[in-house]
């Protein structure tokens, strides 16, 4: 028989991704054993991988976990909104299957809402999992409107005093954020244009613009094994994070803005990134950096992937 939850523990959904990474998320389901918090479901929402989860572990085994089933892989956005859409939680934690859980983590990353009702999404403090002492993540910088680059605060460092300073952020990270119900009905979802990379800061726009605050919650910690899904240098994350990030300005820029970043990506950007290519015979990223350039001239900042 299942316990009752506290009164004051609102219902929350944890909603991961899982893409032929059944054991990654396995240990994924292995920490949130660990949870205080009792008031949750996982939604494990399977992006169509070739060999299904269920195959490889027993979901039953894990409690308060449900397997959906995608026929095709929507992509990080398209499946993250796809996970939502079967949630009807107050809360929804959006969260990688490549981190590890922390006991405390729901309550503290709740906290936040229950002082004040103007923040709509709450990020915790990042950490590799490789290196755990290390900083991935302790909120985002600005995005510069006219060059499409940011930064993320803390990233490399040593875990120590500055970065536990909790305080609004110009953006929420994609591996992992709760986002209460009321941000969703009124700003939608991600959008699903971008498939993989900047769709957080996308949508992160569209939440400020409605007048709420992203907040990174340095108690909260969550620890992040970077690039399993995609992989780093993969040709696929160049692709992506060109094409996106030229989308997200085409999207996101005033007219001056957008000329600026036009002249910029023209003559300095992309003449830098085909001499880096080719000089280090990397002809496969090359493409895909082009490609990413080609796809903004061939459609709309609001066509859909198909």
């Amino acid at each position: 028989m299942n316990a009752i939850p506290p009164a004051n523990e609102p219902f929350v959904s944890i909603i991961t991704l899982n893409y032929n990474q059944a054991q990654v998320t396995r240990a994924f389901l292995e920490s949130a054993g660990k949870l205080d918090y009792t008031n949750y479901e996982i939604l494990i929402c399977d992006m169509a991988s070739a060999v299904s989860p269920a195959v490889v572990f027993n979901v039953n085994a894990y409690p308060k976990t449900r397997l959906l089933v995608s026929s095709k892989n929507l992509g990080f956005a398209g499946g993250n909104n796809w996970g939502m859409q079967h949630s009807n939680a107050e809360f929804i934690f959006l969260v990688n299957n490549d981190t590890e859980l922390t006991a405390g983590l729901i309550q503290l990353l709740l906290e936040p809402f229950s002082r004040d009702p103007a923040i709509g999404v709450v990020c915790p403090m990042i950490k590799y999992y490789q290196y755990p002492d290390i900083i991935q993540y302790a909120g985002f910088k600005p995005m510069n409107m006219f060059t499409g680059r940011t930064g993320t605060i803390g990233d490399g460092q040593p875990d120590s005093d500055p970065y536990h300073i909790s305080g609004p952020t110009a953006a929420a990270h994609g591996c992992a954020m709760m986002v209460k119900r009321e941000v969703i009905q009124k700003t939608g979802m991600f959008p699903v244009n971008f498939f993989l990379y900047y769709e957080e800061w996308d949508w992160s726009v569209r939440i400020r613009k409605a007048g709420y605050t992203i907040w990174y919650q340095s108690a909260a910690t969550i620890y992040h094994k970077d690039s399993m899904t995609v992989g780093s240098g993969n040709p696929l994350k160049t692709y992506y994070h060109t094409r996106n990030r030229i989308l997200f300005m085409r999207r996101n820029c005033n007219p001056l803005q957008l000329a600026a970043f036009t002249l910029f990506f023209s003559f300095f950007s992309l003449p830098k990134a085909v001499i880096r290519y080719l000089f280090r015979g990397q002809f496969l990223q090359l493409q895909a950096f082009l490609r990413g350039v080609g796809y903004n001239l061939l459609h709309s900042a609001e066509s859909r992937i198909r």
